[in-house]
């Protein structure tokens, strides 16, 4: 039994649904960007009275919201935000599935070991988000390049698009730590969700309080799209402390696996 190849296949359709829905998205909200660039003047004014904390929050910057890659920032937010809940719903399902629809003790009567079915789990994955974020950083680049009005940093556009796939790791890495850890899993999407919004509103209120300590308590904030467009490259600390959780997360969720009691029906 290949359970790296059955895990693929499993996620196939998920995973291209979710990666058409990335790239929808990233289409529908850039399309918009010559009719906002022509009429920039005009939005400003409606952007300068919203209150400080509110754009914040938002990730909105009025001054660079007139330019191809501000814009792009603004609508990172949200593609990241996406990207999340299908990584978190793909971690939270590697192991939690089985115990759920009760074949885990099926699949581990085969002649293969805990941690290279563990392995293959992740790897798959591993597989499906890593084809989601090339996708999307095709379609993302192309849409931009076809609306552009402005020179803009190739290599900022880069990095802020590449992040959605290290935000995904992240997420990634949870899930799989809940769905080892946790002891019953009734819904991986309510888990996913609350997991995910909750990282989310967090990040939303650390960066009102204008504390750079405070956005480590969410993965969102690991990444600036606004520092990346001016400084194109990652900020040190958050990248290491992303890498961090990856680390800890899998870590964990192996030695907690090979140790599960898995139940029998």
């Amino acid at each position: 039994m290949n359970v790296f190849f059955h895990e693929l296949r499993a996620l196939r359709k998920t995973t291209i649904i979710w990666t058409l829905s990335l790239v929808g998205v990233v289409v529908l909200f850039m399309s918009m960007f010559p009719t906002i660039a022509k009429d920039i003047e005009d939005y400003k004014k409606v952007l300068d009275g919203f209150p400080d904390a509110v754009k914040q929050a938002m990730g909105l910057q009025v001054e660079t919201f007139g330019s191809v890659l501000g814009f792009y920032a603004y609508v990172f937010v949200y593609i990241s935000l996406c990207g999340a809940i299908q990584a978190m719903n793909f971690g939270t399902a590697i192991v939690s599935k089985e115990a759920r629809e009760k074949t885990a003790d099926f699949l581990l009567t085969k002649p293969i070991t805990r941690k290279a079915i563990l392995t293959a789990k992740v790897l798959a994955s591993f597989t499906a988000i890593l084809f989601t974020s090339i996708v999307y950083v095709i379609a993302s680049w192309v849409m931009v390049a076809a609306v552009a009005t402005d020179e803009y940093s190739t290599k900022a556009f880069f990095l802020i698009s590449l992040s959605l796939f290290f935000i995904q790791l992240i997420f990634l890495a949870v899930g799989i730590l809940f769905s080892v850890t946790l002891p019953k899993i009734k819904s991986v999407l309510s888990v996913s969700l609350g997991t995910v919004f909750g990282f989310f509103i967090v990040g939303m209120l650390s960066s009102t309080s204008g504390d750079d300590f405070k956005r480590y308590l969410s993965p969102f904030k690991y990444v600036d799209s606004h520092y990346l467009i001016e400084h194109t490259s990652f900020e040190g600390s958050f990248l290491i402390a992303g890498l961090g959780i990856v680390l800890v997360s899998v870590i964990v969720s192996y030695i907690t696996y090979l140790k599960k009691d898995i139940h029998s029906v």
